[in-house]
């Protein structure tokens, strides 16, 4: 992905259904509920790189005793950090009692993080800072042991303000700044009124059927209860994604699939996808029931899921990126006008790879059609030569560029820094004839656009194509996310700053205006969530203008080679992704209320000069 971007928080829970004794006997170590967190983790960290952190709860323990034990880290590798922490402990208890892992009942005693259930998030900041401090599993302790509570999820909020004014709570600047800490404040305060009720027995599915109506944004959230319960629940468009296993052994959840199946070695129908709506509850006796908290609304699962976030290992996305590609393939050929022989395929790496072998595979289906047709003109006089060349005709496709690591630099001056950031991206010399080839290359989005007009076009052009075609697998990005990914300024996308261009050469800027006053007049009535009415600034283009425009804004000054580009469609995108038919940063068709809010306000932003978030 050339313009990358922050989202999706990833999840992950264990909880053992045996005696650590059993996990020592039968899987040959008494860390395994560990073992296979760290796992768990390490597969979904493309979820998060900006902090890491888990809480472990054990069970039966005596009163007066610590049960509720949290390791967060914001270091540049924080899931190693954490674990490599919880090794030094391990070690540390060796030096005095070298076989203490093979006692069971010592390493539940004397290490913290030896407990049966466990909470572990990836975070990638999308709300508040990066410090530690935003880490979740956030916590709250009491003496009563119902009342400890810890939560981490994939979400973001766009309705804090309300939930604080609803528990009458005044929030302070970090809670502020925390979406998790609103959604703790009300999940905790239905838990007290549901313990007052219940004491030590607080019935969590009350506690959620309260709490979680009242949240407006996409969001899979764990938590622990001090008494030996947790839970994971799903919004009710089921926005953020949501998978669990369950055996004799273990009850598991996590953000994806794969990395389920992957830490478990299980087949791909053993993992079952939390519905939208539901929550999987575990009682302290290791039982669980799927419970339904709100009545589940129409289906809006984010389609970046399929595009882009999620690991590509899961079989269903890597088909959905394969046909995402494909899906492109007629409309590049008309563009190049069939002209194979002049043509090269790239990608821009990494995560476009999938998609690239879709596009290759529908251009390998032409020319097999091309093939036969070819042949079969022939009749009987058939030169053996030139069959053997017709036969032996392929796609020409190569790595064309190449991602270094990520580049740091102590230039601080724009024009030598724009210099040094080309480099985050090379490429392959001699793949391309020069003034003769039209090279195309395929991208899973363009957001910004930024890193194609200042690295990879420039790069590109040093092999002097005759043409450059940028091709993106997602549908053009219109409109902020508030539901979990960090896309929530109008002016970043390329695609609107396009259409505002559009406006103001076109003699439209008067809808620009309107516009603005239709939203002044919503928020004055307190109306802001009832229509996104940004949608109007794009109904008088086409796709195909706006992306003509998009072509001109990320082609650098004084450059000589034409540049195309070519997006996918909304209707083949929910083609290839049926099941994830959230499009809103596409469309402007928000699941819930909070979205058109945010929508309008971050074109307010944009409009008055405020280089601040829409939420």
């Amino acid at each position: 992905m050339s313009d990358e971007i922050k989202h999706e928080c990833g999840l992950a829970y264990i909880r053992l259904r045996k005696p650590f004794s059993y996990y020592l006997q039968q899987r040959g170590s008494v860390t395994y509920g560990l073992n296979k967190l760290y796992l768990l983790m390490e597969k979904q960290h493309n979820r998060g790189q900006d902090g890491a952190g888990l809480a472990t709860l054990k069970l039966n323990i005596e009163p007066g005793n610590p049960f509720l034990y949290r390791l967060r880290s914001n270091a540049q590798q924080p899931i190693a950090d954490l674990f490599y922490k919880i090794g030094l402990e391990i070690q540390e208890l060796e030096k005095f009692q070298p076989d203490i892992t093979k006692h069971p009942g010592l390493m539940k005693g004397h290490l913290p993080f030896m407990g049966e259930i466990l909470l572990g998030h990836l975070r990638y900041g999308t709300q508040g800072k990066n410090n530690i401090e935003f880490c979740h599993p956030f916590i709250k302790r009491n003496l009563v042991p119902a009342k400890n509570l810890a939560l981490a999820g994939n979400f973001n909020l766009v309705n804090t303000e309300e939930l604080y004014q609803h528990i009458n709570v005044t929030p302070g600047s970090f809670e502020k700044e925390s979406d998790l800490a609103a959604m703790m404040e009300v999940v905790h305060h239905f838990l007290e009124k549901e313990e007052h009720i219940n004491p030590n027995n607080p019935n969590i599915v009350n506690v959620l059927k309260n709490a979680v109506p009242l949240f407006d944004g996409g969001f899979t959230v764990g938590g622990l209860l001090g008494n030996g319960y947790s839970f994971i629940m799903r919004d009710a468009h089921g926005i953020r994604p949501a998978y669990y296993y369950i055996d004799d052994e273990v009850i598991v959840a996590a953000s994806e699939r794969a990395a389920i199946r992957t830490t478990f070695n299980v087949a791909e129908n053993e993992v079952l996808e939390l519905m939208p709506g539901m929550a999987l509850i575990v009682d302290d006796h290791g039982k669980y029931a799927i419970e339904q908290i709100v009545a589940p609304k129409e289906r809006r699962a984010c389609s970046f899921e399929r595009i882009y976030f999620s690991r590509g290992s899961d079989e269903k996305i890597y088909r959905e990126r394969i046909a995402l590609g494909n899906h492109l393939s007629v409309r590049v050929l008309d563009r190049i006008e069939k002209d194979l022989k002049n043509t090269i395929f790239s990608y821009i790496p990494n995560t476009a790879e999938v998609a690239f072998y879709g596009l290759v595979k529908g251009m390998e289906e032409y020319l097999n059609k091309i093939k036969v047709e070819r042949i079969l003109s022939w009749g009987n006089e058939v030169d053996p030569e030139k069959l053997e060349a017709m036969v032996n005709r392929k796609i020409r496709q190569e790595k064309i560029a190449i991602k270094d690591v990520k580049l740091r630099t102590f230039i601080t001056d724009d024009a030598n820094r724009n210099e040094m950031v080309q480099h985050v991206y090379d490429i392959t010399y001699g793949t391309v004839r020069k003034d003769e080839d039209t090279l195309v290359v395929i991208d899973d989005s363009i957001v910004r656009g930024t890193t194609l007009k200042e690295s990879i076009i420039k790069m590109l052009a040093r092999l002097s194509p005759k043409k450059i075609i940028v091709v993106s697998s997602a549908p053009q990005i219109r409109y902020p996310d508030c539901y979990g990914i960090d896309m929530s300024k109008m002016g970043d996308f390329i695609a609107f700053r396009a259409v505002i261009a559009l406006l103001n050469e076109t003699g439209k800027s008067n809808v620009i205006a309107d516009v603005l006053q239709k939203i002044k007049a919503l928020e004055a009535k307190g109306e802001l969530h009832t229509e996104n009415v940004v949608r109007q600034l794009y109904k008088p283009f086409t796709p195909e203008e706006i992306s003509d425009k998009i072509a001109q804004l990320i082609t650098p000054e004084n450059f000589n080679i034409p540049v195309e580009v070519i997006y996918q469609t909304i209707e083949d995108l929910h083609l290839c992704c049926p099941t994830n038919t959230g499009d809103w940063y596409f469309t402007g068709n928000y699941p819930t209320p909070g979205g058109n809010k945010v929508c309008n306000k971050a074109f307010v932003n944009y409009m008055e000069g405020k280089n601040v978030r829409g939420y």
